[in-house]
């Protein structure tokens, strides 16, 4: 599938009241409003809600992924079908442990349970790279765990974004609820931002994004879960299946031209398998960057701004065969990724680039691959992998990268349970410590104890 626009004729657009405001106050109000009624709906009317949910934005899978391409520029139509699939599919609901008792404590005073209960309305800020798919798991796991969302969307995917809320709340409302559970301001900017983040009404602050927002939103003073930056490293070293992680590398740091934030972003590789590694790649639309084309390169994506070097914008999310085209590289069409060698202190190293383009680092041996791959992730706590079959040495850098997603031996996306198992999520809080989050991240711990209740409950089951 190429990655022409999708033209908005090829669905049915849904009235633009349905969640869309014209203020952050507007959008408050009428959640709180929402809120007052969905606390007080059926358990079983919420499990219809988030099923057609499901349904519903199944349909749309191809034409969010294609709006978003077009408004955005970034990323690639077939890969955001199956990511917004992914998060349709796999997103933990109503089935989720935020319903089942955290701990139930019995004895000679009664019983008294732990568990969750909604923080009523979430401010979800999300971004520019994976705006629908964004937008769908959070609705899925926060209308789940009992809350409303007002979604402060990125400026430069309003389209795609207000369209995905709009497309929610009608199947909410075709699902029997009274109201719209989400809602969106039709136009965001900085202030919008600063007055949802400080928002009285506002109980709970959730942040898709980069370092920016995500330190703006942790000095609010409201509670805050936070998805910030990566900057994932993988190692590969000499004990290694090096066809399948010259596949997984490929596939990882390829998918949607890069932009997942768990992404392969710079591997090390030990020297002895280096050349292997490389041809391995290459059967699978990875070309390889001479040094001068990988300078050519470096220099198109980066811009230096006050002696700093930053990431040029222009080319995030864009395919491989355009990047090296505006180098001057001729590369064949269907090139998935570049990727060249570098040394550690390369920018394409020590910068999270969002882009199709992966250096190779060569290190002497698996312990400076892990040396490197620490430093280069900068603390993050956000994804790393690592290729090899010597399972104490998995377990030594899993443990030092501490991480909130580490793979062995596999790519990047099944972390997220695409071709992987487990749920998955859009949301990583590496920052604020909740890692990949579901139904449960969204709620406060309430304890409920009811004196003289059950009275040696416990006493009376049988043991064993």
């Amino acid at each position: 599938m190429d990655n022409a626009a999708i033209n908005d004729t090829d669905l049915q657009l849904p009235e633009y009241e349905l969640g869309i405001r014209e203020t952050v106050e507007e959008a408050v109000r009428d959640a709180s409003a929402a809120f007052n009624i969905f606390r007080d709906i059926s358990f079983s009317l919420r499990k219809k809600i988030i099923a057609n949910i499901r349904l519903s934005l199944a349909k749309q899978t191809r034409f969010l992924a294609g709006m978003a391409v077009a408004e955005t520029g970034f990323g690639r139509i077939e890969d955001k079908i199956l990511k917004c699939g992914l998060v349709i599919e796999k997103t933990p609901g109503v089935e989720g442990r935020a319903y089942k008792p955290t701990a139930a404590y019995f004895g000679d005073y009664g019983v008294t349970f732990l568990n969750g209960a909604p923080f009523g309305i979430i401010a979800a800020i999300t971004p520019s790279t994976n705006p629908a798919a964004t937008i769908i798991n959070n609705s899925i796991t926060m209308l789940s765990a009992g809350n409303v969302v007002v979604f402060h969307v990125h400026p430069h995917a309003g389209k795609v974004s207000t369209t995905a809320v709009m497309l929610i709340n009608k199947a909410i409302l075709e699902a029997g609820c009274p109201v719209n559970l989400i809602y969106s301001i039709k136009a965001t900017t900085h202030d919008t931002s600063r007055q949802i983040m400080t928002h009285p009404d506002v109980k709970l602050l959730v942040v898709t994004g980069g370092p920016d927002v995500v330190k703006s939103a942790m000095t609010s003073g409201k509670r805050t879960i936070a998805a910030g930056p990566g900057n994932p490293p993988v190692i590969v070293d000499e004990t290694a299946d090096i066809e399948e992680a010259g596949e997984c590398i490929v596939k990882g740091a390829s998918f949607d031209n890069n932009v997942l934030c768990i992404a392969e972003k710079e591997v090390f590789v030990v020297d002895s398998v280096t050349e292997a590694l490389k041809q391995e790649m290459q059967k699978y639309n990875a070309y390889e960057l001479s040094p001068a084309e990988l300078e050519k390169i470096t220099n198109l994506v980066f811009l230096e701004k006050d002696g700093v070097k930053c990431v040029n914008r222009k080319y995030i999310g864009k395919d491989a065969a355009i990047i090296a085209g505006d180098a001057g590289i001729t590369v064949p069409a269907e090139t998935r990724l570049l990727f060249g060698e570098a040394n550690f202190g390369h920018p394409l190293v020590q910068h999270e680039q969002l882009m199709p383009v992966l250096p190779l680092v060569r290190v002497r041996d698996w312990q400076q691959a892990m040396d490197f791959a620490l430093k280069a992730e900068h603390g993050f706590h956000h994804s790393a992998m690592i290729h090899s079959t010597n399972i104490e040495r998995v377990m030594v850098v899993a443990k030092l990268m501490n991480v909130s997603i580490f793979v062995e031996n596999g790519h990047s996306l099944s972390g997220l349970g695409f071709e992987g198992e487990g749920y998955t999520s859009m949301t990583i809080a590496g920052p604020t410590g909740e890692g990949i989050t579901g139904p449960w991240t969204f709620v406060r711990q309430r304890r409920f104890v009811m004196q003289d209740a059950f009275r040696g409950a416990l006493g009376s089951l049988p043991h064993g």
